[in-house]
């Protein structure tokens, strides 16, 4: 199984984190097939970086984030992302035009009704 989780770098007491694609046989700090981002907690706020184009790709074929990079993801916006593609927009947001050309063409639909 291909998982997404953290591995580990950075001195001691100074952890450094890369969100990495692996597959769930290796170590902790083995080889990767894919680095998808970085997570630096020591910094305040944690820097976080990823890769969003890549880490939906990913997801989409099937890999597992941990737990860890599940929030990780979330807080980057992928899970929302990815959510979109697997099953379309969000039902709040499919009563709304998405441009103004639609917007107006609902209108003159609307005005051609009362007549």
């Amino acid at each position: 199984m291909v998982r997404i989780r953290l591995m580990r770098l950075g001195k001691r007491h100074r952890p450094f984190y890369r969100i990495v694609v692996v597959d769930s046989r290796k170590k902790r700090t083995g080889a990767y097939i894919d680095q998808l981002g970085y997570y630096n907690p020591l910094t305040d706020p944690a820097d976080v970086k990823v890769d969003v184009g890549k880490a939906v790709e990913w997801i989409l074929k099937g890999a597992q984030p941990s737990e860890t990079a599940r929030r990780l993801l979330s807080k980057a916006g992928v899970l929302k992302r990815v959510h979109e593609i697997k099953y379309g927009k969000s039902k709040a947001q499919e009563g709304q035009p998405e441009s103004a050309a639609e917007e107006s063409t609902l209108e003159e639909q609307e005005e051609a009704a009362e007549e």
